[in-house]
């Protein structure tokens, strides 16, 4: 140990980052991480996951009162937004939960490297002017917004996810380019608000990857709330004059150009891995195609002790399929066997209602072979209809010979938490039978699961 300073280096400290540090320091291993925040984090806790949540759920409670909702229940208030404030609750929330990383880091003694971690060979890195030499260096750096070709982002009228959480007055009109999760949840916010939202996505349906019967509903569930679709569209150029924004765009099949005008543009089209800096070409380290560091299984990559995790390498870019890698790779550091099933990481978009999903989506598991299906509409659910929450349903796809559940989807008030459900079942490998015969507190959402699970064998009770 003489010659090295850590047992472990951990470069980054969001949600896969502070968790590999966290737990390593817990196995006994002498650990840092590398932060040039001024909080710890990532863009997750920062600018990400959690200020997002803060906004989503106090503009659930503006939008409820001023269109009907609450009057309909009996509570009939006539709103008044105080945007400092509700921007204020958001800034707490994040500074209460990277406070609590900080802690948790000096509770378990990681040390926190403050600047950004350059590699000068496969185990030293350089932070701040100072060299740091350990056993075992995890690359934890995370994504950053995918920027549009030849579009300016100013922060002001041109914004990514981080300048859409911070606007400082709700827009006339807000054009959102892209029609994914980020997109979907930021406009969401501001519609509720009072913005005219307009959605332009190249693609035919919203939410790529998720189940095409989700896709469709989602778009249907959207349009009812006010929001204007432009699918199967594609931006080809924006234009920032004074306080508007014109947007160029045409179908993405090809045909005539037209323009849009905004006060506010959301470019929210990706994410991409973040590699520049790291000096990866000193340790002979070359990200792939799309940018990402490829592992293996035990996330070494394929330079000795050198590991990666999270949004840098391969797989979706979620908070917590970063925990469960961050959690793995110290495992596997220390000797023991780090766990991930990659086959069974939920989705959610955290909209109204919630869109959540889990292991192959129908077309998937065709390619397969023979499935079965049931669902459930949440329009028939006990509780769904109690609360005014008419909107979704469940999804279950199984195997036609085994009855094994291959993959299982959602769209709720509460599908986000509902899904975790569907993945312990998934995790034992659960048939749909097994599910169909657990019993479901009465009356709840999650009964739609039972439901669903029931009516892949056509024994469902309330359709």
């Amino acid at each position: 140990m003489a010659d090295y300073d850590y047992d472990v280096l951990i470069i980054g400290s969001g949600p896969g980052g502070y968790v590999a540090a966290i737990r390593a320091a817990q196995l006994g291993l002498k650990t840092a991480c590398v932060e040039g925040r001024e909080t710890l984090g990532g863009t997750c806790l920062n600018v990400g996951c959690i200020p997002s949540k803060a906004m989503l759920h106090a503009s659930e409670y503006f939008d409820a009162a001023a269109n009907g909702t609450m009057a309909l229940m009996g509570v009939e208030v006539t709103p008044k937004l105080n945007l400092p404030k509700m921007h204020a609750q958001r800034l707490d929330a994040v500074k209460q939960l990277t406070g609590g990383i900080a802690f948790l880091f000096k509770k378990n003694k990681v040390d926190w490297l403050k600047g950004h971690a350059t590699f000068t060979s496969a185990d030293t890195v350089e932070v701040a002017g100072k060299s740091f030499r350990a056993k075992n260096i995890v690359i934890a750096t995370g994504s950053s917004v995918t920027p549009l070709p030849g579009v300016m982002v100013d922060q002001k009228v041109v914004v990514d996810s981080t300048g859409a959480l911070e606007l400082p007055k709700v827009p006339k009109r807000m054009v959102v380019i892209g029609g994914g999760v980020i997109g979907l949840e930021l406009g969401s916010v501001w519609r509720r608000l009072g913005a005219e939202v307009i959605v332009v996505e190249f693609l035919d349906q919203l939410l790529p990857g998720m189940d095409m019967d989700v896709r469709k509903e989602a778009a249907k569930i959207f349009k009812k709330q006010g929001m204007t679709l432009r699918l199967g569209t594609k931006v080809t150029g924006v234009t920032v004059k004074g306080d508007t924004a014109t947007l160029t765009v045409e179908p993405s099949a090809g045909g005539a150009a037209e323009t849009l005008e905004a006060d506010c543009v959301l470019v929210s089209i990706g994410r991409r891995p973040n590699t520049e800096g790291l000096g990866l070409d000193a340790i002979g380290l070359t990200p792939n195609a799309r940018g990402q560091i490829e592992t293996g299984p035990d996330l070494r990559t394929t330079v000795p002790g050198v590991w990666a995790i999270g949004d840098v390498i391969p797989g979706p870019m979620l908070a917590h399929k970063a925990e469960d890698e961050g959690i793995a790779v110290a495992e596997n550091i220390a000797g023991q066997t780090g766990i991930i099933n990659h086959a069974v990481i939920p989705g959610v978009v955290y909209t109204w209602p919630e869109f959540a999903g889990v292991g192959m989506t129908e077309d998937q598991a065709k390619e397969l072979g023979e499935i079965k299906v049931g669902k459930f509409p949440m329009l028939a659910n006990s509780r769904a209809k109690t609360n005014h929450e008419p909107d979704g349903f469940v999804k279950i796809i199984a195997d036609a010979k085994t009855d094994k559940v291959l993959g299982v989807w959602a769209i709720a008030s509460v599908a986000g938490t509902m899904i975790a459900e569907a993945c312990v079942a998934m995790e034992f490998g659960a048939t749909s039978e097994d599910i169909a015969y657990t019993c479901h507190a009465h009356p709840t959402h999650s009964e739609a699961i039972k439901e669903a699970a029931m009516a892949v064998t056509g024994k469902a009770i309330h359709i």
